[in-house]
């Protein structure tokens, strides 16, 4: 059943717990994720960014995950991600496909942020459709070179309380040293865990993680052994997941793990099958592959069986 993001997350934070959004690009993937969701008995957001919907067509992702979401029992949001295209955001919410969407105008200048989310969030209400925003900027600790750009860059409590006021937002990304890619780190992963613990007191609102995902190491082993050349590749680890929800965050964003496992499993599936040219037998292993990772998120993230 398709549900608004403001839903989920109310309950999820109430419940101490993080619901996982997965961005996808194509049928396979959105079978993936609701496969997981059926089989863990969790809510789940399935995400399209702006390049999702260039490249598949938004009214036809749109149908898709439309289709899937009324089939199922368990909770799906549809979520755009990272709406940074003005003209796009507002087609997004007029065509009213998605049940959330994402204003991300963490690069603009302070004020221009909060116009343009004000905005966005009244049309968006208007419709039913909940709101996410962002305030500060993704970029991984190691890769400022002072503690002044540091912090700069990430999210400033006092700065997120007035934003939420000001825009009426339903859920705040926030920066704490997380990255986009699956190169977010040169050791193991950091995160400002002081940082999100003020930022939560002082909003008291649904907050979100994007660039989370963990590059597991038997997802990276198959791609390595395969072919795949990642081997520097290096994300946020479990344990700091599980410390950011338990901090608040109530809604984590996953990408290059889905890409990394449908990578693995079509890699290995054409290296050991070379006479196969059937794309449905081709791209089985690679589903089944997105499966497992997306289970495993939801049971690190406790969704399993909230739905």
């Amino acid at each position: 059943m398709l549900v608004t993001l403001k839903e989920i997350l109310t309950k999820a934070r109430r419940g101490k717990y993080a619901v996982g959004a997965f961005n996808v690009n194509n049928l396979e993937a959105i079978q993936a994720v609701i496969a997981a969701a059926e089989a863990e008995k969790s809510p789940v957001i399935i995400s399209t960014s702006e390049g999702a919907l260039e490249y598949a067509g938004l009214d036809e992702l749109g149908h898709l995950v439309h289709l899937a979401a009324h089939k199922t029992k368990v909770p799906v949001v549809f979520h755009l991600d990272h709406g940074k295209n003005l003209a796009l955001v507002e087609e997004v919410i007029d065509r009213g496909y998605h049940s959330s969407i994402m204003y991300d105008g963490s690069a603009l200048p302070y004020q221009e942020n909060v116009a343009h989310s004000r905005r966005f969030v009244k049309l968006a209400h208007a419709k039913g459709i909940s709101v996410e925003t962002e305030i500060g900027a993704l970029a991984g600790i190691e890769d400022f070179v002072s503690v002044q750009a540091k912090d700069a860059h990430l999210t400033d409590p006092i700065q997120a309380k007035e934003f939420v006021r000001l825009t009426g937002c339903d859920a705040l990304a926030v920066a704490i040293g997380t990255s986009h890619g699956a190169y977010k780190f040169k050791g193991n992963s950091k995160l400002d865990f002081k940082r999100l613990k003020e930022i939560a007191a002082a909003v008291q609102m649904p907050l979100v993680l994007h660039g989370a995902s963990g590059v597991p190491a038997g997802i990276k082993k198959q791609c390595l052994k395969y072919g795949c050349q990642i081997a520097q590749a290096k994300g946020v680890s479990d344990a700091n997941i599980r410390r950011a929800v338990s901090l608040g965050i109530t809604k984590v964003n996953i990408d290059t793990d889905l890409r990394l496992a449908f990578d693995a499993g079509l890699r290995k599936f054409l290296k050991e099958n070379p006479e196969v040219i059937d794309p449905r037998k081709i791209l089985g292993p690679a589903t089944e592959l997105m499966v497992q990772v997306i289970r495993q998120k939801m049971k690190m993230l406790k969704s399993s069986g909230q739905a």
